[in-house]
């Protein structure tokens, strides 16, 4: 029998990256109870442990305080090797600090191209059901300029650049399975329309929303997991809101919990966490 058809054994995606949300709570009570020294080797070690720069860390990495009493604080991180991502999560529980951290909720996936991303061959088809002479100069310039926006689109899906803008919302969500409203009995011609007139809601955020959606099929408990940054967190609300009428939502989907928080380092973290605590600290 040959075996050339046989996939690599690998822990690594074929293509794309894995990706984990992490969210923890500190427990007052078992700070509180840490000596001075404990205190500050845990502090070390927590900053050192979530340093995106760190040797070991994982290839993306991103620290965020979370508003709410669902979570204090949250980390996302991507890293073909799915280990690296949970050797993360288990050093900053080994730490010093470890003893006072409970992890209150996480989400596993990984990066994806969406199948509704039109190919070059799509949208040139798109233009001459448009009644653009597809092989006219301004239609062969508009072509090449998709093709090189789609390699762009594509990697930035499957091994994301993280924005750094301060404000983050995390959210999982499924498509319907209801009678009358089941995603996955719709054609994909309906499906395609249906995500492009959602996707057509996003762009008119372009500039002050940006987003990153990986797939958690076979995963996690959810479908999807939806990471939004925005200018202001403003424009996190309001996106949310204005794409909730377009249909893919309206009638197909469903959502999770919320996590909305602020970028911010390790230190900052522990110092908006009151890590350790001060009494003396009135602001």
């Amino acid at each position: 029998m040959s075996t050339a058809a046989r996939p690599e054994i690998s822990l690594a995606p074929a293509q794309g990256w894995h990706c984990a949300h992490y969210f923890y709570r500190w427990d007052r009570a078992r700070l509180g109870g840490l000596n001075e020294t404990a205190l500050a080797e845990g502090q070390r070690q927590f900053a050192a442990a979530l340093d995106p720069q760190a040797e070991g860390s994982p290839v993306r990495l991103q620290t965020f305080v979370v508003s709410g009493h669902k979570a204090d604080f949250g980390l996302l991180a991507l890293d073909p090797d799915p280990l690296k991502i949970s050797g993360l999560h288990q050093r900053l529980l080994a730490g010093r600090l470890g003893i006072a951290i409970q992890a209150t909720w996480s989400f596993t996936s990984m990066t994806e191209i969406s199948e509704y991303l039109p190919t070059v061959e799509q949208y040139s088809e798109r233009l001459a059901a448009e009644g653009h002479a597809v092989d006219s100069e301004p239609s062969r310039s508009q072509i090449i300029a998709y093709q090189r926006r789609l390699e762009m689109m594509r990697r930035q899906r499957l091994e994301p650049d993280l924005p750094i803008w301060p404000a983050i919302c995390f959210y999982p969500m499924n498509k319907r399975r209801q009678s009358g409203a089941n995603w996955f009995l719709l054609d994909f011609a309906e499906r395609q329309r249906l995500m492009a007139e959602h996707g057509e809601t996003g762009m008119k955020f372009s500039g002050r929303v940006t987003q990153l959606v990986t797939g958690a099929a076979g995963l996690d408990d959810w479908e999807w997991g939806v990471t939004l940054w925005a200018r202001n967190p403003q424009f996190l609300k309001e996106i949310v809101y204005r794409m909730r009428f377009d249909e893919a939502s309206a009638r197909y989907a469903d959502f999770g919990p919320f996590y909305a928080g602020y970028l911010r380092t390790p230190s900052e973290i522990l110092a908006h966490c009151r890590v350790p605590p001060d009494a003396n600290r009135l602001d």
